[in-house]
């Protein structure tokens, strides 16, 4: 027999109802600010490696306060910076956002592309080094584009669907040191502002703005970077207490003029031709980018009002540390150190200004990173790089020439992960362009280091294998846009370029080590917890989407993620 008096019973019920709605935020006020921080070349395992020499409010924040996808990964093979980008704001593979690469081949243009370029929108600030029309050399491999936009994303990003449905009145940024991390996540719909690599400024493109807004133009006055003229990157602690301490200086590192391989690592003077470029290459980029994000919050008053905002920050340091050093080394290390004080930095700022509790973070990488191969092959894994400039060379490509009377004509270009034939040339001797990928195809499959080489007919028409591998090739594959050829290189196998410049290693594999990535939720009320089923990095829009009760982005694959919502 019940014998709870009416009064009893509905403080009880009281009492539920209360814990229901503190413990599930879809009871609670929406956000007033949705912050998604995206770590370039940040691999799965890298926070957790170094967790017992974090602070309290940095990457512990994450780890110990969020809800953490221990086995999460992209979905596509070319792992790279627009792709990756791309991915995480719209919940789609690249086969349908059009990413496929930072650089694609454009047969109607006749020439590569860069991601995002776009004639129409010149940068704002003249002195950029974007002002010219778009000519790449494919074996030098530089650009210099004339504007900027996200036009050439194909689907809708989470930003936009919250600028759909707050009928423009969400406030919607993108902030990074790369242009393409700050344009992807922004999309269509927000604004987007990256660091100059020239000037030193915050830029953006007039597909934004007709002209700076009063507080950016007054921040890049002050000269921010100039705070680091005739200063170094040091290390943070002493050299012994660090797991990497030996490995300084190590001969597989990029020895870049005047800034060395081992610390401390001299920026050189403000005026100097490559100052800007050497704050990039150290954790003084990412600095930068968070004193320009600070003052974004409070100059276009984030999370100020009723309606849920949106703020994304890609820090880019971690890139260019891996590509120059190495994921293990003592650069690495003492970047992954500052990166997280910069990360507590962020958060103790949004915590001050809107709260966090009012704030739903995410955390993730747009793709992993490899290891050097002389750090591999110092532990016993055997690792090379490949260097496809020398495949036309090959007596492989004799036999092509003797077989369709075309020598090295037949390449228009490679640029990873694609081949790009002289689609022109093969129609002018009328030959039959599946036979001469496929001819192609099999041939780089017999070299060293390639896994696969799949055609764009087999991929289009799935004749191929269904397994992850070609899976992850077919994610990526658009028929605008992707080459003629798809190359997989073996694991361990790297191509060391990037824009032309020799690096000690390179990202934009298949492999487990350019996929992984972590996924970590936290803020609101949210409760920590870590889940290890494979999940998708494409399911982080539609999950944004549903916590904030919008549509998912217009091409968004991913599922809704529920441990979000528990």
């Amino acid at each position: 027999m019940d014998t709870a008096s009416p009064i009893m019973k509905s403080f009880y019920w009281i009492a539920v109802f209360i814990c229901i709605s503190l413990g599930n935020p879809l009871s609670a006020e929406p956000p007033k600010l949705i912050l998604q921080i995206t770590v370039d070349q940040l691999r799965g395992d890298l926070p957790y490696r170094f967790i017992d020499r974090f602070s309290e409010g940095g990457f512990r924040y994450f780890l110990e306060n969020g809800i953490a996808y221990r086995d999460a990964h992209h979905t596509h093979a070319n792992t790279e910076t627009i792709v990756g980008h791309a991915t995480l704001a719209t919940g789609a593979t690249p086969s349908i956002h059009g990413m496929v690469a930072n650089v694609w081949y454009d047969y109607e243009k006749e020439r590569l592309v860069y991601n995002i370029e776009d004639e129409r929108y010149p940068l704002l600030s003249a002195d950029a080094d974007v002002s010219k029309k778009t000519e790449i050399d494919p074996t030098q491999k530089k650009a210099k584009v004339s504007g900027r936009s996200p036009a050439n994303i194909l689907v809708s990003t989470f930003s936009d669907e919250l600028s759909l449905m707050t009928n423009g009145q969400a406030k919607v940024f993108g902030v990074s040191v790369k242009d393409r991390g700050a344009v992807a996540m922004a999309g269509h719909t927000g604004k987007a502002y990256w660091f100059s690599k020239k000037s030193g400024d915050f830029v953006t493109s007039r597909y934004y703005y007709d002209q700076y807004p009063e507080w950016v133009a007054r921040w890049n006055n002050r000269n921010h970077e100039q705070e680091f003229a005739n200063q170094s990157w040091d290390l943070l602690y002493a050299k012994q207490s660090y797991l990497y301490s030996e490995q300084d200086d190590s001969e597989w590192e990029v020895d870049f003029p005047g800034y060395g391989r081992s610390f401390p690592h001299n920026y050189g003077s403000g005026d100097s031709k490559y100052f800007n470029t050497l704050l990039t290459l150290s954790p003084a980029g990412d600095h930068l980018t968070l004193e320009f994000a600070k003052a974004l919050i409070e100059n276009e008053a984030i999370g100020e009002d009723s309606i849920t905002d949106y703020l994304s920050v890609s820090f880019s340091s971690t890139d260019y540390v891996g590509h120059f050093f190495g994921p293990s080394s003592l650069e690495m290390e003492d970047n992954l150190l500052r990166l997280d004080q910069t990360l507590a930095s962020l958060l103790a700022f949004v915590d001050e200004r809107i709260g966090l509790r009012n704030t739903l973070v995410v955390l993730s990488g747009d793709h992993g990173g490899a290891e050097t191969p002389g750090y591999l092959t110092q532990l016993g894994i055997e690792a090379h790089y490949v260097k496809p400039v020398e495949w036309a060379k090959e007596a492989a490509f004799a036999a092509l020439e003797k077989r369709f009377g075309i020598g090295e004509e037949l390449i228009q270009s490679f640029f990873q992960p694609y081949l790009y034939l002289n689609n022109g040339l093969i129609e002018d001797r009328n030959l039959d362009r599946n036979e001469v990928e496929t001819a192609i195809a099999e041939e780089i499959s017999k070299f060293k280091g390639v896994r696969l080489a799949l055609t764009s007919q087999q991929i289009a028409n799935g004749e191929m294998p269904d397994t992850w591998l070609t899976r992850s090739v077919l994610n990526n594959h658009n028929p605008k846009r992707s080459g003629n050829l798809y190359i997989v290189f073996d694991p361990h196998h790297f191509i060391n370029d990037m824009d032309g410049l020799e690096v000690a290693v390179h990202h934009g594999s298949p492999w487990s080590y350019d996929t992984f990535v972590p996924v970590i939720f936290a803020g609101g009320f949210l409760e920590a917890k870590s889940i290890y089923r494979r999940i998708d990095t494409v399911d982080i829009a539609p999950t944004l989407s549903a916590f904030i009760k919008t549509k998912p982005p217009s091409g968004a694959t991913g599922k809704i993620l529920e441990e979000v919502f528990e």
